[in-house]
């Protein structure tokens, strides 16, 4: 087959229709023709050679040129695409290195394996624009909502026809009781679009929760207009869900909005997730009372928060506790999910009894140590002393207005207090010692002799072992492994170190050693609090 001017114009046609069709820019279909045409004149004139196809955008003709590249002689290599500066005087007149001479070749003919292979060409780049452009369509459409209609189930999986491609809906996406057949309409939420060999990926969901939250961004005007905002959410799909909402209007009830006119509203997005139950909790910044909003439709007695463990107790009465845990712990459990904490349900009696126990335990402290009758101990617990510590430095009038503590009971009960921690501290550090601790550890400021023993039964027993803790090591921390948030004790944890202490303490002993210079430490503590008042002044 040869480009004769028969078919020039063809060629123009034939790319605008296959750009049409695959919704591409015509330029690139022309631009992969003059690609094939020109692999088919290499295999014609010789695979060496630099042949270049350029076909007229307006009459489609298609003009073959064959281009040679001025190089040093030393350089020359492929004399078929390339001449030296001597050769190349007898085409132009004083040529340079880097200099093109081009001049135009006859069109050649093609057989049919040239057009089979032309064939291939066009196909392949089209097939690559194809997928450049379905991947710029969705790549920003991520986090969004979109219809499509169901082609096939594969394996469980579902494919979605979206209009300029097809997406995927896994399985493990789709709300449990959910079945589709081919033509059936579906609306989801797209949750990631990924660029891959084989062409952009759009992975599709029913289940993630911020598909419940655009569903209520499509249902309410005031979420739309920021009115009101969609704070948390959390899904037990196709069961039960929990989302917490919040007004910037004091004249909108943010919960009211959302359930709507006789719950047109929330109805509209309970069908769509085929009768998902939906609890609309408000928001609040306090994290118990948000908290007792989110064990919903539970009454709570009382909220303890640990905000460094992360961990909440919360407690019940006896007849609201199994309606608090819900079927198979799902209230608690979305209620988790919705606040980010480890919550701890309790009854009343559960939690007098655990009360009750400390209580018998500080009693007990008081007597062995100070050597006092139960009924004077119980008395240092009501009045709220929880150790030694604080009955031997607190201010002599907290004990002054204890019944029947007078100033010479109040001194002595301090001197008693004082001379068994001394006796303590003794005994601590001797075994410290024993266990082999030095001197470099013993003397460093920030721990006291029950620490440094602590701290020589783990093995630590130098300035220099000291410093190489991590500060989790010390204060302990919270991890989560499998999805559940797991416990790990610190060395110095029974002595309530934080972790900002445990930094501190860390970082001082590096700076001793000479392994940090202060200087840089200052500098970064400089950098933290720029950024901190930039974020400041931003928001």
């Amino acid at each position: 087959m040869a480009i004769t001017s028969a078919n020039q114009l063809e060629l123009l046609q034939t790319a605008e229709a296959v750009a049409r069709e695959k919704m591409i820019d015509p330029g690139l279909v022309v631009a992969a023709m003059e690609e094939s045409l020109a692999r088919a004149a290499k295999s014609r004139y010789g695979a060496e050679m630099d042949i270049r196809v350029s076909i007229d955008r307006k009459t489609g003709k298609a003009t073959f040129t064959r281009v040679r590249t001025v190089v040093e002689d030393e350089e020359l290599e492929n004399y078929q695409a390339e001449m030296t500066v001597e050769q190349a005087r007898q085409y132009m007149e004083n040529p340079q290195v880097g200099d093109t001479y081009v001049e135009e070749v006859p069109p050649v003919e093609m057989g049919r394996i040239a057009a089979q292979s032309a064939k291939q060409v066009i196909l392949q780049k089209v097939r690559e624009a194809e997928r450049d452009r379905q991947y710029e369509e969705f790549k920003d459409r991520a986090g969004t909502i979109i219809n499509g209609v169901v082609k096939r189930e594969e394996y469980g999986n579902v494919i979605v026809d979206v209009g300029a491609g097809e997406a995927i809906l896994r399985r493990n996406e789709k709300i449990g009781r959910e079945s589709y057949r081919p033509n059936d309409r579906i609306r989801c939420y797209i949750k990631d679009v990924r660029r891959e060999p084989r062409g952009p990926q759009i992975f599709l969901s029913r289940t993630a929760p911020e598909f419940m939250a655009e569903l209520f961004k499509m249902e309410v005007p005031e979420i739309y207009d920021g009115i009101i905002e969609v704070k948390a959410v959390a899904r037990d799909p196709g069961s039960r869900a929990k989302i917490a909402v919040i007004s910037y209007d004091n004249s909108i009830d943010p919960v009211g909005a959302c359930v709507g006119m006789r719950g047109s509203r929330v109805q509209a997005v309970v069908n769509e997730l085929q009768g998902e139950k939906i609890d609309i909790i408000p928001w609040n910044e306090d994290q118990p009372t948000f908290l007792v909003n989110a064990l919903q439709p539970a009454e709570v007695s009382k909220v303890v928060l640990d905000e460094e463990a992360g961990k909440i107790e919360v407690v019940v009465p006896e007849e609201q506790l199994s309606l608090a845990i819900g079927r198979r712990g799902q209230n608690v459990r979305l209620a988790s999910q919705l606040t980010g904490l480890d919550i701890d349900i309790m009854t009343e009696a559960e939690e007098s009894a655990r009360r009750q126990k400390e209580f018998e335990a500080r009693t007990q402290l008081f007597m062995d140590s100070l050597d006092l009758d139960e009924f004077f101990a119980q008395l240092l617990v009501s009045e709220g002393f929880t150790n030694l510590e604080e009955v031997a430095y607190v201010e002599l009038d907290e004990l002054l207005v204890i019944d029947g503590v007078d100033e010479d009971t109040a001194n002595e009960l301090q001197a008693r207090a004082r001379d068994h921690l001394e006796a303590q501290a003794k005994a601590a550090l001797d075994n410290a010692r024993a266990l082999g601790a030095e001197d470099s550890l013993i003397e460093f400021e920030g721990l006291t002799p029950q620490m440094v023993e602590a701290l020589a039964k783990d093995d630590v027993k130098t300035l220099e072992d000291f410093a190489t803790c991590a500060d989790w090591e010390l204060a302990g921390g919270w991890t989560t492994v499998d999805g559940q948030r797991v416990k790990d004790d610190g060395i110095l944890e029974p002595f309530d170190v934080s972790l900002e202490e445990a930094q501190d303490l860390v970082m001082t002993a590096r700076v001793m050693l000479g392994w940090v210079d202060p200087a840089e430490l200052e500098a970064a503590a400089e950098e933290v609090e720029d950024e901190v008042s930039e974020e400041e002044a931003g928001a």
